[in-house]
């Protein structure tokens, strides 16, 4: 959707904003605060582990956290009916005396459980780990809070490539219409309540509820898309951001990849570099050129007939792609040799050899192909149909794939399928306009191949009040903690430490 139907979209929802909106601001002298009880409840902190075999409350109880389930409202414009919980753990401060207050992390996603977030980050944070609360929330519908599964057979409604002709996408419009229709079966009640929007005010309860006026908040991926909801319905209440990965909210669309396919098959020319550079180990070609013949005969062969992985598996046009794509997330080379023993496999499997999948690619396939996925792409789906679905014609998305095809033969014909916001009810709000400039540090690689630096850019012409920390050269997505660059780790931590901003811009080398 465009900026200016956006716009317009937002104009013609402004009561319906105005109503359900949970700031101080809209409350009435009758009743100062319609969500006093949700805002004023006692938080209720326990131990993390819900049983002897629940490892990661466990590792949380070990590390000296502690988790609660905070109550929030079903539909924030109906505050006194149902009520659901969102699961929150939090490591305390241990620096009393440099003490900042909260900051809530989230992993992106959408529906990326962020539970276990106070671990691996305070790792990264160091000593500045102990002037926050750090907080990890499982946003509404995921993980630990009132958790939504459509009882799909597969965990892949998202990420399915439309197939090398018509008869092969006429296929994927019927997989789309049906994964629509049995979550709208299973959960149609709740539905229109599984938004970003709904995230962010729930992330303003637990504000409230931790007796805080404002929060910091670390969020990488559609993390970042989250953050900046939250400044947009609740202006005034950050503090220290972190935007790792940044989604600006007009590239965020229900077809989840449009517009990375250029990045993406940038990603992939890189890996076959990569890939050839070490023939003698993978065996996939001496050349780029040689290493993507490799990847084309097995997209290829897939097409003609779904290669089998083992005795359980079978891995048709629809599906493989993603596997492809699922590999060029990052430009470190663990991650590089993982995709390149991966296509070793597949390219016997296409060569119709019996093969046996590693563990980690059995555990991929169980997640794409099987209901063992059922629930985070379920809610991934949700999310994603909640905030920003329209109906495009079903047409309109095989003209898009057609039109990619030629220039990105693996990322575009994903990028551009239907998917089942096709089929879905139309949002209960407009999607988020951001209108405001909050002072944040934004992170992005410039080859990030799932949230563009363009979009990075985009935002730091925005929020002018913001600092853009670019990684220069890096086809990473993810970089704080994750890509092992000091360069970057340290800077943000300044910031975290201080409050304070760089006075300019600051750019890392990959």
């Amino acid at each position: 959707m465009s900026t200016s139907r956006r716009i317009k979209a937002f104009a013609a929802c402004a009561a319906v904003l105005a109503a359900t909106a949970t700031t101080t601001a809209t409350a009435t002298a009758a009743d100062p605060d319609p969500l006093a009880r949700f805002h004023n409840q006692h938080v209720d902190w326990h131990a993390c582990a819900l049983g002897a075999d629940d490892e990661l409350g466990q590792s949380l109880d070990a590390a000296g956290a502690d988790c609660a389930d905070i109550t929030v409202p079903l539909d924030y414009a109906d505050p006194g009916g149902r009520t659901i919980t969102v699961a929150i753990s939090r490591l305390k401060a241990t620096d009393t005396a440099h003490r900042v207050g909260p900051l809530l992390l989230n992993d992106g996603g959408p529906a990326g459980p962020s539970l276990h977030m106070p671990l691996p980050k305070s790792k990264v944070m160091g000593e500045v780990a102990d002037r926050y609360d750090l907080i990890g929330m499982d946003p509404r519908f995921v993980g630990r809070s009132t958790p939504l599964d459509c009882g799909w057979d597969l965990g892949s409604a998202l990420v399915r490539s439309a197939g090398a002709d018509l008869a092969a996408y006429r296929e994927e419009v019927a997989v789309a219409r049906e994964l629509a229709g049995r979550c709208e079966r299973a959960h149609g009640d709740v539905l229109p309540y599984v938004t970003t929007r709904n995230t962010a005010r729930d992330m303003d309860v637990i504000r409230a509820a931790l007796g805080e006026n404002a929060l910091s908040y670390l969020g990488y991926s559609y993390g970042s898309y989250l953050g900046e909801v939250y400044t947009q319905l609740f202006p005034g209440r950050t503090d220290r951001m972190v935007l790792d990965g940044v989604n600006s909210p007009e590239h965020y669309s229900q077809t989840l990849l449009r517009g990375a396919e250029a990045a993406n098959e940038a990603a992939l020319r890189a890996w076959a570099s990569w890939a050839a550079a070490r023939h003698g180990t993978y065996g996939l070609g001496a050349t780029r050129g040689e290493v993507l013949a490799t990847v084309e005969h097995i997209l290829d062969a897939a097409a003609e007939k779904p290669l089998r992985i083992g005795k359980a598996y079978l891995l048709d046009e629809h599906v493989l792609p993603s596997v492809f794509i699922g590999g060029l997330g990052s430009d470190l080379d663990e991650r590089r040799a993982d995709l390149a023993a991966t296509v070793r496999l597949l390219a016997r499997a296409a060569d119709r050899e019996p093969v046996e999948p590693s563990e980690a690619l059995a555990g991929q396939l169980e997640f794409l192909l099987t209901g063992a996925g059922a629930a985070s792409s379920s809610q991934m789906t949700a999310i994603i149909c909640g905030d920003v679905a329209e109906r495009r014609g079903v047409g309109s998305y095989w003209r898009a794939v057609e039109e990619s095809r030629q220039r990105s033969p693996l990322a575009g014909p994903l990028a551009n399928s239907i998917t089942p916001c096709e089929f879905w009810d139309r949002p209960a709000e407009a999607p988020t306009v951001l209108g405001n400039d909050v002072p944040a540090l934004l992170v992005n690689a410039t080859g990030d191949p799932r949230t563009l630096y363009a979009g990075a850019e985009a935002m730091r012409e925005q929020w002018s009040s913001s600092r853009l920390l670019t990684v220069e050269g890096a086809r990473q997505h993810g970089l704080y903690g994750e890509y092992g660059n000091a360069c970057v780790d340290e800077r943000i931590n300044a910031y975290l430490r201080t409050g304070r901003l760089p006075a300019h811009d600051l750019t890392c080398q990959a």
